[in-house]
C-alpha cells in the first residue's frame, strides 16, 4: 500500500511539473508567465451626425444650422464634461433619389452634413447625451471599441506585474522540484501587445436605444523569462 501510495506521489508531481512550458538548461530554466486584469469601462468617445436634405444647397443648409442650434442648445448644461468637443466638419453633397420607374428621371437632392465628436470620463451622462440626440434627430451607433478606461496605461502595468510575477512563480516551482532555488533573472522578454478584450458587449434597451450596462473588459499581458538556478 505505501508503494502504490508514493508511485501516485510521484506521477502526480510528474504531471504537474510537465503541465508548465519550462526548458531547464546548464543552471538556468526559461519559461513563460502570464497576467490579466479585468476592468469596467468609465469612459468613452462619442460621435454623432446630423443630416439634412432640400432640393436647393441653401435650404438643406439652413436646416442642418437649425438642427445643431438644436443641440448646442440642449447640451448647455452638459458642455463642461464633453472633453475635446468639436463640430466644426460641414459636408455639403448631392445624392440621387431611387426611382421605382425606370422611366422616370433621377431626381438630385442636396444633403448638408455635420459631425459631433467629443469623449466623456463619466459614463453617467452617457444615456442623457443620447436621449438628447435622438430628440433633435442625431444619427449615432455604439461599438465596444468605443468604451475605454481612463487610466488603461496604469491597468496595462498591473497586468505586466502579474505576468512576471507567474513567471517568478513558475521558476520557484520548477526549483523546488530540481532541488534548486529560483536565482536572478538572465533574460526577460515583454511580448507585444496588451490590448483590452470585451468580456461582455455593451447593452441597449430596445424601445430608447439607451445604454442599460456597459460589459466587462480584459488586459492580459505575458512574458517569456529566463532565471538562474541555484
Amino acid at each position: 500500500m505505501s508503494q502504490t501510495r508514493n508511485a501516485m506521489v510521484l506521477v502526480a508531481t510528474v504531471l504537474t511539473a510537465s503541465a508548465l512550458p519550462w526548458t531547464a538548461v546548464a543552471g538556468e530554466v526559461s519559461l513563460s508567465g502570464e497576467g490579466s486584469v479585468q476592468y469596467a469601462p468609465d469612459s468613452a468617445r462619442l460621435q454623432f451626425t446630423a443630416n439634412a436634405e432640400h432640393n436647393l444647397p441653401e435650404r438643406a443648409s439652413q436646416r442642418l444650422a437649425e438642427t445643431m442650434e438644436q443641440w448646442r442648445e440642449s447640451i448647455q448644461s452638459l458642455r463642461d464634461h464633453l472633453e475635446n468637443y468639436s463640430d466644426a466638419n460641414v459636408n455639403l453633397y448631392t445624392r440621387t433619389l431611387p426611382v421605382q420607374d425606370r422611366s422616370q428621371q433621377p431626381e438630385r437632392v442636396a444633403v448638408a452634413s455635420q459631425t459631433v465628436s467629443f469623449s466623456i470620463n463619466d459614463l453617467e451622462l452617457l444615456n442623457p447625451l443620447l436621449e438628447r440626440a435622438q430628440k433633435v434627430g442625431l444619427q449615432y451607433h455604439l461599438g465596444e471599441h468605443q468604451f475605454f478606461h481612463s487610466d488603461e496605461e496604469g491597468l496595462q502595468k498591473q497586468a505586466l506585474a502579474r505576468a512576471i510575477s507567474d513567471a517568478r512563480s513558475r521558476c520557484a516551482f520548477v526549483a523546488q522540484q530540481l532541488d534548486k532555488s529560483c536565482g536572478d533573472v538572465v533574460t526577460l522578454n515583454v511580448n507585444g501587445g496588451h490590448r483590452p478584450m470585451p468580456l461582455m458587449m455593451a447593452e441597449s434597451t430596445a424601445r430608447s436605444d439607451t445604454v442599460s450596462s456597459v460589459g466587462p473588459r480584459e488586459i492580459r499581458a505575458s512574458v517569456n523569462a529566463t532565471f538562474k538556478l541555484e
